[in-house]
């Protein structure tokens, strides 16, 4: 039985440019919290109402989420800034700000974010659904009437909205395919994923012509006439040559989508005469895979012959170690072929562990962090800190008091201590700075 190829390109392209970017950077900004407010209730007969300042809105929050009608990181290469919405202010008689609305940043499954500093992997959003909290909104500074105890019967402060600032990010896509076509520069790569399903890729008789990826969809059987029919997600990647996995030729950008192929096909040229025989293609492809990821050795895996009908099979040389060998230009031997990946990326699927739901990644709060600055002041990092000292005025005594008492019972004495700071040493929490002294 031929293969039905009703197949489907889910990745757009383009005559005159790439639409295809699986390479990104991005920058997020979460909204800025709203100021707390200072004002004290004062109506006719009630000269000395008491504080009812409100408190400001947290600012919003921006969320990266997997979203399989995402089909490459192509909406962030000339806009790459996502800002969310602001909190607003609080206001007098305990009126409170609004909240910043939240943003959510639509990525492609198989997004990988990395810190743009340090190539970190922070989160890996592999299904749809997955959400990662890139940026947490701002909170909202808490208004005068919120000081207000038995000891403070006037406060005269407010706490500030917390402000956000630019975080850049590094996006990666790695491709969700069953099969990746995996071979040398001109193997036949295009010729057989545009045969065996609607993907169009570029095809010509020079090497890396393909330079994006590409998907197809290939469709086995007739669900009209009841025909067990059969469906597979089948990735084109740019050819590899030796010495990719070091960076060379244009295949090491692209070694990363064949992670997440549940099966892996090694198309090998048999009608290659100058270039190297089909035992050599597959043992530099094979070495190259290893040194890029050992257990990618590990994977489902078929060794095809290409170019069937070019040379007898007398010419392809005892030694090609070929499972199966087709023709795409004739059709020979690409039924057999795709039935038996059909089977392979079963057996691929049922063993894998299904997951129920989708994933919330959120980061690890950090507690107290205590550094040095260039110019030996001592700097302490955390945002419980950064908030104790974000008051509207510490020139009040009331309000540096409360900055001292909540900077104590985070531990910030302590983590100072236990860093070395000397008595009279500048301390710097944010914008604000002063001189350490031991409590007495």
């Amino acid at each position: 039985m031929s293969p039905n190829v009703l197949g489907l390109a889910p990745l757009p392209r383009s005559d005159s440019a790439s639409n295809f970017v699986d390479e990104s950077n991005l920058c997020l900004r979460a909204g800025d919290g709203g100021a707390g407010c200072v004002s004290f209730r004062r109506e006719a007969h009630v000269p000395y109402g008491g504080p009812d300042g409100g408190d400001g809105g947290d600012g919003g929050s921006v969320w990266l989420e997997a979203d399989r009608n995402v089909a490459s990181l192509l909406a962030f290469r000339d806009h790459p800034h996502r800002i969310a919405d602001a909190g607003t202010h609080g206001q007098g008689a305990k009126r409170h700000g609004k909240r910043g609305a939240d943003l959510v940043v639509k990525v492609p499954e198989g997004t990988v974010v990395r810190d743009h500093e340090t190539g970190e992997v922070l989160v890996d959003l592999e299904v749809h659904g997955d959400r990662w909290l890139g940026m947490p909104g701002g909170q909202g500074g808490r208004g005068n009437a919120r000081f207000l105890s038995n000891r403070r019967r006037a406060p005269a402060f407010a706490e500030q909205g917390e402000q956000r600032h630019d975080q850049w990010f590094r996006l990666e896509l790695k491709l969700l395919a069953d099969v990746a076509l995996v071979g040398f520069p001109s193997a036949g790569k295009s010729t057989l994923i545009s045969t065996v399903s609607r993907a169009k890729p570029k095809i010509a008789d020079y090497p890396f012509t393909t330079l994006e990826p590409n998907l197809g969809v290939v469709r086995l059987g007739d669900d009209r006439r009841g025909d067990d029919v059969r469906e597979f997600v089948m990735a084109d990647l740019p050819g590899l040559i030796e010495g990719a996995s070091e960076g060379h030729g244009l295949g090491h950008r692209f070694l990363r989508h064949v992670e997440r192929a549940r099966v892996l096909v090694y198309l090998l040229d048999l009608a290659s005469i100058d270039g190297p025989s089909p035992a050599r293609q597959l043992e530099v492809l094979r070495g190259e895979l290893g040194a890029y990821q050992p257990d990618l050795l590990e994977r489902p895996a078929l060794v095809v012959g290409s170019k069937a009908d070019v040379l007898d099979p007398g010419d392809w040389g005892h030694e090609a170690p070929v499972d199966l060998a087709v023709s795409a230009a004739t059709g020979d031997g690409l039924p057999p072929l795709l039935w038996r990946l059909a089977e392979l990326v079963d057996e691929a699927r049922d063993v894998e562990v299904s997951r129920s739901g989708f994933v919330i990644h959120r980061p690890e709060p950090i507690g107290v962090q205590i550094t040095r600055d260039d110019d030996g002041a001592w700097r302490v990092l955390g945002r419980q800190a950064e908030r104790a000292v974000a008051l509207s005025d510490l020139t009040d005594i009331g309000a540096l008091d409360y900055a001292q008492n909540r900077l104590r019972k985070i531990g910030v004495d302590k983590a100072l201590r236990r860093a070395g700071v000397r008595e009279g040493d500048e301390v710097r929490i944010a914008d604000f700075a002063f001189e350490y002294q031991e409590d007495l």
